[in-house]
């Protein structure tokens, strides 16, 4: 069994890794563009501009797809300025050749203010996983950082140190038997020996 976990923990810890190598190696790379796991983005949801379908909290993914293919009703991800909006398309206009995206949240009123371009589109809506946004934000702190690697490395450690102990006990109640063993294979030796002596000839 605590072999099983600790394999288990260590298959979840590589595909982790495995993740955030990519996307720091992509972020190092292209510095000025949002990292990606192939084509694939992460975005934490802050507002409930897109209830009831994405909610506050959530982590909403993305697939970076072209913009080729882009039709009305469409959810995507763009660059407004500092941030990356998730919302629907609610129009395609072509002005002069210029495509152009107005957009909209589920829950808002009114569409957003301007428009978006194709080389501000980070990608079309694939599905979330809801609350895991929380998480993500919290790993990201210091402290979630130190808790993300420490926890699994602590729970290898405990899980190797009952197993080393558990060993130590087993040989050592190993011991003790042969110990015993070797008692009564002396006790028997001397009845043995003194049973010969009986029998020899006064």
């Amino acid at each position: 069994m605590r072999k099983a976990i600790s394999v288990i923990v260590i298959i979840l810890l590589l595909p982790i890794l495995f993740v955030n190598g990519v996307i720091l190696i992509n972020s190092i790379v292209n510095p000025d563009k949002i990292p990606s796991f192939f084509g694939w983005k992460p975005f934490i949801v802050l507002s409930g501009s897109m209830e009831t379908e994405i909610f506050p909290g959530d982590l909403a993914v993305v697939k970076d797809l072209g913009t080729d293919n882009l039709k009305v009703n469409d959810v995507i991800a763009f660059k407004s300025g500092d941030i990356v909006i998730t919302h629907r398309i609610v129009e395609i206009k072509n002005e002069e050749g210029q495509i152009k995206y107005i957009t909209k949240g589920d829950n808002n009123n009114t569409e957003d203010v301007g428009f978006v371009l194709p080389k501000d589109v980070e990608g079309v809506y694939q599905f979330k996983i809801s609350g895991l946004g929380n998480l993500a934000m919290f790993l990201q702190t210091p402290t979630g950082m130190v808790a993300c690697l420490s926890i699994p490395l602590l729970l290898l450690i405990v899980l190797h140190m009952k197993e080393s102990s558990e060993d130590r006990q087993y040989l050592k109640e190993k011991a003790n038997k042969q110990r015993e063993m070797e008692q009564e294979i002396e006790e028997l030796r001397k009845k043995n020996e003194e049973l010969q002596k009986e029998k020899l000839p006064k």
